[in-house]
């Protein structure tokens, strides 16, 4: 009769704690980690693999006005993460690649009614050329007025892993020109064009003076995670529905080391890539329920060696271009931990 009690008592109270955690507000409990989202246009059907219905987006920015997140401007969220303060739980980053128009248009005024801040990277070649579709200068600097953080997305855009480390330190050296002339600084923060990085990317970016990089692969951003090529969930037409964003934005760092291989562009490498890591933290306790998928191919096999090593083996090699491959694991809370990586493979003849 008294352990019966007992269990009742302690039952008792996971309710309460439960309810207290669904019903909190917003920062009451901290985390170590955040999400950072991604988008490129809006209300531009013609272009449905980058763009965000109006509909779409509206959606988004309720669920996080209404879903207990906190917003917070993407410098602030690194800064904490890298000093290791704590941060609200449910943190999320916004970001917008690209500087179209239907960003200033469309995009800007709904983030600015939800008092939402974001980050918007810019390429500076299609502002200096006046391109159709694209934002101006003076647009631009109405926005950094307002207080949108503005990072950098190179001059032209370019493929930065297939260019020489010559042409891709002209390219930010040109691009960080435009910028201190036009808006009086030079960013700290860079989206790669396309998500496409290496090693050698990396390596030519932070010698142009850049502290932070962001790719297109998914994941939450943590302590542990390289900012040189940081995680991002991107939204569109076909992958921008309420339920994948609620996961995303509600998703967890998978926390690993020794990742492998070490540079995702498969340029001489193994293809598909010996792709592994190391768990760190308490996600070890549920590893069998792990899984992994590749793009085009579904899910993939994974082996695990002695308590905490994962090994994900692809059955096919990865055709050439941008292949992601995703690993993800259930919480009790029902939250995902997300481990994304994008690989690149040069098309035949690339130098």
């Amino acid at each position: 009769m008294f352990t019966s009690a007992v269990r009742g008592k302690r039952y008792f109270i996971w309710i309460f704690f439960a309810l207290f955690a669904a019903l909190a507000p917003a920062g009451v409990f901290a985390a170590d980690s955040a999400v950072i989202v991604m988008y490129h246009r809006f209300g531009e059907s013609r272009y449905p693999s980058t763009n965000t219905t109006v509909e779409q987006l509206a959606t988004h920015l309720k669920e996080l006005k209404d879903g207990n997140y906190v917003v917070k401007p993407v410098p602030e969220i690194l800064a904490a993460i890298r000093s290791g303060a704590e941060l609200p739980d449910k943190t999320v980053g916004i970001t917008i690649d690209d500087a179209f128009l239907s960003v200033y248009k469309t995009g800007w005024p709904m983030l600015r009614e939800a008092r939402f801040p974001f980050t918007l990277f810019v390429a500076t070649k299609p502002l200096d050329r006046g391109t159709g579709g694209y934002m101006s200068w003076d647009q631009l600097r109405e926005m950094q007025n307002a207080g949108v953080t503005i990072g950098s997305q190179t001059a032209t855009h370019l493929h930065m892993p297939h260019a020489s480390e010559k042409q891709n330190m002209a390219d930010l050296q040109a691009s960080n020109a435009r910028f201190e002339k036009e808006l009086g600084f030079v960013p700290k923060i860079i989206a790669y064009p396309y998500g496409e990085y290496s090693l050698a990317v990396g390596k030519v970016t932070r010698e142009a003076g850049f502290e932070a990089g962001f790719g297109q692969h998914s994941g939450a951003i943590y302590k542990g995670s390289d900012f040189n090529y940081l995680p991002r969930f991107a939204f569109n037409e076909a992958f921008g529905d309420i339920q994948r964003f609620r996961l995303a934005v509600r998703a967890l760092p998978f926390k690993v080391s020794d990742l492998t291989p070490p540079d995702p562009y498969l340029k001489g490498q193994m293809n598909p890539p010996p792709f592994g890591f190391t768990v760190e933290g308490d996600a070890v306790k549920r590893l069998s329920r792990i899984a992994c998928y590749a793009t085009r191919q579904g899910k993939v096999n994974v082996e695990r060696l002695g308590e905490r090593r994962i090994e994900v083996r692809a059955a096919e090699a990865f055709p050439p271009g941008r292949t992601r491959m995703n690993c993800t694991l259930l919480e009790k809370n029902g939250r995902w931990r997300w481990l994304g990586m994008q690989y690149l493979v040069p098309k035949r003849g690339r130098h």
